[in-house]
């Protein structure tokens, strides 16, 4: 069973709060190391003797120059770095392998609660999935761990023990024999079997409640095939062989490195002669310690102390399911008023003696002492925010300003958007406000979107802020020229622009295109592709600031706009988002 002395060491006060379990040996370091403690010894007062009283005074010399040549070398060997890091990944795999074991709780109150039926049936129903799934835990067990190798040698055994029947017995045996992979599943797998009988019978309520089951199912077998995994896979050899002889070579080298030399001889860290070495033995106790930790942890399967009890844990675990879908199935206390039925909720539950000490009051935040003053929780104001110069050019050609969003202005999509469901609903009246200066120069960036590209609803935000979507009824096929030419009138443009024509196509998934086409200024209608249009453009404009911030087609190659109406569905209305 593993040591266990958290009960010891409940509190930290006092002196030397640990000290009380240095003293035990079941379980210590004591017990790992003391054979080899023992050998080192005695290996190292033997050399020490031959050197003071056996060696001529030509092999005391040469016995001095092996001790100094292994001092210098003992020390290039990484015992603590390559120690340290095996015994992390030791611990890590050893506290993983624990949380594996399978606990039969969660799975014995699903079948007590989903499994109905008082009569032997279904009793009989309950504890045959239960004591299947403590034959999968055993068979596995028996696997991996001698002590329960030990206890089940064989099958008959288990049979004895009635965690299986005869019949069981001889399927399980017939099943072996074909593969010889282990079998440790196969109870599982009689179990689901029983459970859908007992579905099919109607004695679990719905599929849900089945699956449940299943579920739990899943997650034993699941942890049961991870035990087998940890016991087949283990760390690497080269890597427990690699920390084996870094420790022990280390010791060796220590038996003559470590070796009070004769102090006359004035050699280095040998001024005096203590005859025990008394550092070198603690730092064998730490470090073999260190790796006999290793070696216990690496299988918590065995026959060390500190392993795991899988015994008692076969026998606890068959219990308390029986118990549970048994002895407690459908049965609870009659159900009565609490104590605090009137009051709601007790204000704190009584305290003893005791207990007294340790009543505190609730937990509060880091900052429940922090006072802010009241001069600083003053909220300021909300200033306009003044463009700066050159401000508007650098913003030309975006469709929507994220300053004017801030404002709250309305953007010149908004306008356009507001415009063109005017014109698609002749008898409605919109009034259309004319935006601020700086909205007029985002109105003119609109009509400079290349004709090959498109504004997703994702950029624009369409269907779903009101300031940003518009909708048309399903019978519309066109768009006013008077909506396309708003822009240039809201913008201030007075200059004669080239008339525009559009043709109306529909695709395949019943988009609307509206191509538009372009005549001169001498009345010639240009068509063909987008780059012939684009040689073919001579705007005459004024070389003045203020009409080269007017001008709508400044890019070359973004003459044209290609207006997209994409029919989509949602509840009972049709509207066409846009994308140009």
């Amino acid at each position: 069973m593993t040591v266990s002395y958290t009960s010891e060491v409940a509190d930290c006060r006092g002196f030397g709060n640990f000290w009380k379990l240095l003293f035990r040996w079941r379980g210590s370091v004591y017990k790992l190391v003391w054979q080899e403690l023992f050998l080192y010894a005695t290996i190292y007062f033997s050399c020490s003797g031959i050197y003071r009283f056996v060696l001529s005074e030509p092999y005391r010399r040469a016995f001095e120059k092996v001790s100094l040549y292994c001092t210098y070398f003992s020390d290039l060997i990484p015992v603590s770095f390559v120690l340290g890091f095996y015994v992390s990944i030791v611990i890590q795999r050893w506290w993983a392998q624990f949380e594996c074991i399978p606990w039969p709780e969660t799975i014995a109150l699903v079948v007590s609660t989903a499994i109905q039926g008082h009569d032997d049936r279904g009793r009989l129903m309950r504890r045959t999935i239960m004591r299947y799934v403590n034959l999968a835990f055993t068979l596995t067990l028996r696997m991996i761990t001698p002590r329960a190798k030990k206890r089940f040698p064989t099958l008959d055994h288990m049979q004895e023990a009635g965690l299986m029947t005869s019949s069981e017995r001889k399927i399980f045996e017939a099943i072996s024999k074909v593969t010889p992979h282990p079998m440790y599943y196969l109870p599982l797998v009689w179990t689901g079997s029983v459970v859908s009988r007992a579905r099919a019978e109607g004695r679990v309520r719905d599929d849900f409640a089945m699956k449940t089951i299943i579920d739990e199912l899943n997650d034993i077998m699941r942890k049961l095939g991870d035990l087998l995994s940890y016991d087949w896979i283990s760390v690497p050899l080269v890597y427990t062989q690699v920390v084996s002889l870094s420790v022990y070579s280390f010791f060796i080298s220590t038996i003559m490195g470590r070796q009070f030399l004769d102090p006359t001889k004035n050699y280095p860290n040998n001024s005096i002669d203590f005859y025990i070495p008394v550092f070198t033995f603690l730092q064998f106790f730490f470090y073999m310690g260190w790796l006999k930790v290793a070696e216990t942890l690496i299988n918590p399967f065995g026959d060390d102390d500190d392993d795991f009890e899988v015994n008692w844990l076969i026998d606890r675990n068959i219990q308390v399911c029986y118990l549970i879908v048994d002895e407690m199935h459908n049965e609870h206390p009659d159900l009565v008023q609490d104590l605090y039925w009137d009051e709601i909720f007790p204000p704190e539950l009584p305290y003893t003696y005791a207990s007294e000490q340790y009543r505190r009051g609730p937990p509060m935040g880091s900052t429940a002492n922090l006072v802010i003053p009241q001069e600083d929780q003053e909220i300021l104001p909300v200033l306009d925010e003044v463009p700066e110069e050159g401000d508007v050019e650098q913003r030309r050609g975006s469709i929507m300003s994220t300053r004017s969003l801030k404002t709250g202005r309305r953007s010149s999509m908004y306008v356009f958007q507001q415009r063109l469901k005017s014109s698609s609903n002749p008898g409605s009246t919109t009034s259309i406000r004319r935006p601020r200066p700086r909205s007029l120069t985002l109105n003119r960036s609109l009509s400079k979107v290349s004709g090959s590209s498109y504004l997703h609803g994702s950029r624009l935000n369409l269907g779903r802020h009101n300031t940003s979507t518009f909708s048309v009824q399903s019978d519309v096929s066109r768009v006013s020229s008077d909506s396309m030419s708003l822009i240039g009138g809201l913008c201030g443009r007075e200059e004669r622009r080239p008339s525009l024509q559009r043709q109306i196509a529909h695709d395949d998934e019943g988009a609307i295109h509206i191509n538009i086409k372009k005549q001169d200024n001498e009345g010639n209608m240009l068509s063909g592709s987008r780059d012939e249009l684009v040689k073919n453009e001579e705007l005459n404009l004024d070389d003045d600031e203020a009409a080269r911030s007017r001008k709508i087609t400044r890019d070359e190659g973004n003459l044209f706009a290609e207006v997209r109406f994409q029919p989509q569905v949602h509840g009972k209305h049709l509207t066409r988002s846009i994308s140009s």
